[in-house]
């Protein structure tokens, strides 16, 4: 039975996950001011992930979680590698040519209502009232911290909004995907499996669509590149399994309600986007919503 500690260290490691993936929007945006590319980034992000995903599936080779894994579970590994961290990512580079990071955040955030309704209809999970109630809560905080960010306009923001959305939505598919089959592979070799085949989707659209010389950048390129793929991709990728593997992937979606949160300060800070006191208070709504579903695990496992 899943104790009260590892549930809370489950919801702490996905905050760190979250916060973490949150700084990829950030130093995209400040990429694109070097003139480089969605594609050309991406690539980047991936080159410098690949060592890291290939050298940990090597390590974790021999690991086993005591479940049968047979030759369809290799086969949806590489379906969600594609879709997880290929077609979401690229779908979420190519919006923020359009549209601001806090903005993206918003819109990507709709992937936690996403991934409850997969599990509901596909995995037949039940959502529970607490969860509903959570989502309700930090949904509210997102409504309240973007308030200035709600009035759209412009064929270029719908542009990026619907490519965030497929980001979104892939994101979402992953998610459920990491929940069935994390328990078959473990944390390790389900993540390194996945995103070696991400990098590798990413590798091949890179050789067949671009041109573009990639030892012509700035430095600062290569080193947001080099960030990216660390701090962005590499350490949180695993962070997300871990916590998904501890809470679930649709509790797991609820504490994802940081995401925009920490986005949003750090676009103040680094981007230099307007940070005002009505999105503090959209901040503080989501954090009550993500302790909401803490606390009610603690009292449920009193």
């Amino acid at each position: 039975m899943q104790t009260t500690r590892t549930f809370v260290y489950g919801v702490l490691i996905g905050i760190l996950g979250i916060v973490l993936f949150s700084s990829k929007a950030v130093m995209v945006k400040l990429a694109y001011r070097y003139h480089v590319d969605p594609i050309s980034i991406l690539l980047l992000r991936m080159l410098f992930s690949f060592p890291f995903y290939v050298v940990i599936a090597y390590l974790y080779r021999n690991e086993n979680s005591g479940l049968v894994v047979r030759k369809k579970d290799y086969a949806w590994v590489v379906f969600f590698g594609v879709i997880g961290y290929y077609l979401a990512s690229y779908f979420d580079f190519l919006g923020l040519t359009y549209i601001k990071a806090s903005l993206e955040r918003i819109i990507l955030f709709l992937y936690p209502t996403m991934v409850i309704l997969l599990n509901r209809f596909f995995l037949k999970q039940p959502i529970t009232k607490i969860q509903a109630g959570a989502i309700a809560l930090t949904y509210l905080g997102i409504v309240i911290a973007f308030w200035d960010e709600v009035a759209i306009s412009g064929n270029d923001t719908y542009i990026g909004g619907v490519l965030i959305l497929l980001s979104a939505a892939t994101y979402a598919s992953y998610l459920v995907g990491s929940g069935w089959l994390i328990p078959k592979f473990g944390v390790m070799k389900f993540t390194a499996y996945a995103m070696i085949v991400s990098c590798t989707c990413v590798f091949v659209h890179y050789s067949i669509v671009n041109h573009v010389d990639l030892f012509n950048f700035s430095w600062q390129v290569y080193l947001l590149g080099f960030l990216i793929a660390v701090f962005a991709t590499v350490i949180p990728s695993f962070l997300v399994s871990a916590s998904i593997k501890m809470i679930s992937s649709s509790n797991f979606a609820i504490v994802a309600g940081i995401g925009p949160i920490s986005t949003i300060i750090l676009a103040a800070v680094f981007l230099n986007e307007i940070l005002t006191l009505l999105q503090l208070f959209g901040a503080l709504v989501v954090i009550v919503g993500i302790l909401l579903i803490s606390l009610k695990k603690r009292d449920a496992n009193a």
